[in-house]
C-alpha cells in the first residue's frame, strides 16, 4: 500500500507548483477543487514524514543499544510510536469519497406521526444549524413547508464550509444523517401523557460548485409556476412567484416558494435539482464500484431507520453503529461529534476491511 505514497508525493509537488501559478486564481472552480486536493494531500505527506522519521528513529535507537543498554530501554515506546504512524498512514491512503469536500443541501421531511413528526422535523432542522454553528459553517434556508403547529411538513437547509481540507468537509461529515430518524417522547397534541414514535426523513445532497459539472437540458425541464401559500393553504402572496421544476428523464421533483420572487425561487430550484441530479450520478458509479469505494455506513436506502431519539430516557442510539449515550438533551442542541465520529470510524473500518480483502 505505501508504494502509493511516492505518486501521491508527487502530486502533491505538481499541485504545489500550480498554485504558485497566479494564472490558475483566474479560474475559481479550478482553484476550489486544485486547494482541496493539495490539502488532502498535504495531510498524506505530513503522515509519511512522520513514519520515516519513527522508523529512522527506531532503527537509530536499535544501532545505539548495542553500545549502551540504556537506549534499549526506548526501542519499545518507539515501535509503538512506528506502528501508530504507519496506522495512521494506512488510513489516509483509504480511496476517499471524492464529494468529501462539497457543501451540503439538507432536506427535512414529515413522516409517520403528522403534526408531531414536523414538529420533530423542526427540532432536527435546529439540531443541525447548531452542529453547523459549532462548526463554523453557514446556513442557509432555501424552502419551508409550515405545519400548523409550527414544525415544518418539509424544509431545505444550505450548510456551507470555507474549509479547504476534504476531511473538514461538510459532506464528509453529514452525508451519514441521509434516512429515517425515529422519536418517541409524549406529543404535546397528547393529553394522556402517552408516550408516541414517530418518524422524520432526512435527505443529504452534495452540492454542485459550478453549474457546470452536472449537465441539464433546458428541453428536459417541465417548469411550473403557481401562487404560494402558507400553513394551512393560507395564501402568502398574490402573484405566482412559487415554482416547481420536473426534470423529465429522471422524474425529480423540485419545488421553491420561500422567496418572493419568482426568478430567486427558480435559482434555488435549479441549485437542488443540480445537487440530486449529482447525488443520483454518484449513487449510480457507488453501484458499479467496488465495495473498497463504497460507504458501507452512508446506506443507498433512504428508508433506513439511522438513529432513535428516545426523549424519556434521554438516549440517543444510532442503529448503524451501536453508538448509544445519555445525553440527547445536549445532541439536540448540536453535539453531534461524537455519534458522527462513530459513522466515520465504522466506514473506515468497513472500507480497510474491504482494502484488505482484495488485497
Amino acid at each position: 500500500m505505501f508504494e502509493s505514497v511516492r505518486s501521491l508525493i508527487a502530486e502533491h509537488g505538481e499541485l504545489q507548483e500550480e498554485l504558485a501559478d497566479p494564472a490558475l486564481h483566474a479560474d475559481a472552480a479550478r482553484a476550489k477543487k486544485v486547494n482541496r486536493r493539495y490539502a488532502e494531500l498535504s495531510r498524506i505527506v505530513h503522515a509519511h514524514e512522520v513514519w520515516v522519521q519513527a522508523g529512522d528513529d527506531l532503527e537509530a535507537a536499535r544501532e545505539l543499544a548495542k553500545e549502551d543498554d540504556a537506549f534499549a530501554e526506548e526501542i519499545p515506546a518507539l515501535e509503538e510510536q512506528l506502528a501508530a504512524a504507519q496506522e495512521k498512514l494506512r488510513r489516509l491512503l483509504i480511496p476517499r469519497d471524492p464529494d468529501d469536500g462539497r457543501d451540503v443541501i439538507m432536506e427535512i421531511k414529515g413522516g409517520e406521526g403528522g403534526a408531531e413528526s414536523a414538529l420533530f422535523a423542526a427540532d432536527l432542522l435546529r439540531m443541525y444549524i447548531q452542529y453547523a454553528q459549532s462548526k463554523g459553517w453557514k446556513t442557509e434556508l432555501l424552502e419551508r413547508d409550515e405545519s400548523d403547529l409550527g414544525g415544518y411538513k418539509n424544509v431545505q437547509v444550505a450548510i456551507k464550509s470555507n474549509a479547504t481540507d476534504p476531511s473538514q468537509g461538510v459532506w464528509a461529515h453529514l452525508k451519514y444523517e441521509g434516512g429515517v430518524h425515529r422519536v418517541q417522547r409524549v406529543p404535546v397534541t397528547e393529553t394522556q401523557g402517552r408516550i408516541h414514535t414517530s418518524t422524520t426523513g432526512v435527505l443529504v445532497f452534495p452540492e454542485v460548485d459550478e453549474p457546470e459539472e452536472v449537465e441539464i437540458n433546458q428541453n428536459d425541464l417541465k417548469i411550473d409556476v403557481y401562487r404560494s401559500s402558507g400553513p394551512g393553504g393560507q395564501s402568502v402572496n398574490t402573484t405566482d412567484s412559487a415554482v416547481r421544476i420536473t426534470h423529465v428523464p429522471t422524474g425529480i421533483v423540485v419545488s421553491m416558494q420561500n422567496e418572493k420572487s419568482q426568478l430567486q425561487n427558480r435559482e434555488a430550484a435549479m441549485r437542488v435539482l443540480r445537487a440530486r441530479l449529482l447525488a443520483r450520478q454518484q449513487e449510480e458509479l457507488d453501484a458499479a464500484a467496488s465495495d473498497a469505494r463504497k460507504s458501507q455506513i452512508r446506506s443507498m436506502d433512504r428508508s433506513e431507520r439511522i438513529r432513535t431519539y428516545n426523549f424519556p430516557e434521554n438516549r440517543i442510539a444510532d442503529h448503524r453503529t451501536g453508538y448509544k449515550a445519555y445525553n440527547l438533551d445536549a445532541v439536540m442542541n448540536g453535539a453531534l461529534d461524537p455519534i458522527i465520529e462513530s459513522a466515520i470510524r465504522a466506514d473506515e473500518e468497513a472500507r480497510l476491511a474491504a482494502v484488505g480483502d482484495d488485497a
